[in-house]
């Protein structure tokens, strides 16, 4: 089958997972940089850094996973045109629209509300698809502000036994070695909550970036593969773009015609009859309220009149 010139072919996310692999090799880098420091605060608290570390792995390999994914329905779709020989995989993304196919739905071309309705069953799918990537984030910042508020408690309570453990009556030298005995907890309590922090931010920073990508691949999958549907898109008949309804008789349509004109000619009447009564309405109002203005200048006449007689009497 010979390739249409027209028609664009999928590209490969393979430069998306290029620069996620950079990216996880620029941060390995660091790491190996400051090893010592790092390890240093990852022993703080092994568990909740470790179940950290945890989560990023698994929510690495889920976002390379997101991407990977997308070269089987890529060489699927390009099968189509005839640009790859070849039996092509068997879709898992665009399953309904290989059923369609196989059904020899799209022989002649694929209608718009086919098309849409295709290009709303991909996006949803992409978008279940980074749910899970997305609650790792948030999860992994999660646990570093369990891991805050962890530590934060011990601080506090280790400060309240080494305010109780101050006796009064005791040499100073003893007082100041118990102080230094029992301020040793809070300190402790203090770098679990700092660690935890700083693992689950960066973790969530590193995970936030690979969603980042994984997103864009999906992204230019969809515009890509909407660009494909539409070099596809045939015109709707006219009988697919009539509304249902029952249909009507040659012989019956001036019989038709002269119902509704009467029905209109009525409306108008109705109409005409309304505004007749409105405007009675509205001459009304105003003959009474010019009565009420003579009456009030009436009243203000004889008002000024008898102000006039009070005065002529003085």
């Amino acid at each position: 089958m010979a390739q249409d010139p027209d028609i664009r072919l999928l590209t490969s996310p393979r430069i998306f997972l290029v620069g996620m692999a950079a990216f996880l090799a620029l941060v390995g880098f660091v790491v190996l940089i400051l090893y010592q420091q790092i390890a240093l605060a990852f022993s703080a608290n092994p568990g909740l850094n470790g179940l950290i570390l945890g989560v990023l792995a698994i929510g690495a390999l889920f976002t390379f996973r997101q991407v990977i994914r997308l070269f089987r329905e890529i060489r699927w779709v390009n099968s189509l045109t005839g640009a790859q020989t070849g039996a092509a995989p068997t879709p898992m993304l665009l399953a309904p629209m290989a059923a369609m196919l196989n059904a020899g739905a799209g022989a002649r071309g694929l209608s718009t509300i086919t098309t849409r309705a295709i290009l709303d069953s991909i996006a949803t799918r992409l978008d279940e698809g980074r749910e899970l990537s997305r609650y790792l984030v948030g999860l992994l910042v999660f646990l570093g502000l369990l891991g805050t508020f962890w530590g934060l408690l011990e601080t506090v309570h280790s400060i309240a036994g080494v305010i109780d453990s101050m006796k009064t009556g005791v040499d100073t030298a003893s007082m100041f070695d118990a102080l230094k005995t029992g301020l040793s907890a809070p300190i402790s309590g203090m770098s679990v909550s700092f660690t935890s922090s700083l693992f689950g931010l960066a973790s969530s920073l590193v995970l936030g970036f690979l969603d980042l990508q994984a997103g864009q691949a999906q992204n230019r999958f969809y515009s890509e593969f909407e660009e494909f549907l539409a070099s596809h898109v045939q015109t709707a008949p006219l009988a697919e773009a009539m509304p249902e309804g029952p249909i009507i008789a040659q012989g019956a349509q001036p019989a038709i015609e002269s119902q509704r004109d009467a029905k209109a000619i009525a409306t108008l009447a109705e109409g005409i009859q309304a505004l007749v009564s409105h405007m009675r309405t509205e001459q009304q109002q105003i003959r009474d309220w010019v009565d009420a203005q003579a009456v009030q200048q009436e009243d203000i006449g004889k008002l000024l009149r008898r102000l006039l007689d009070e005065l002529g009497t003085r």
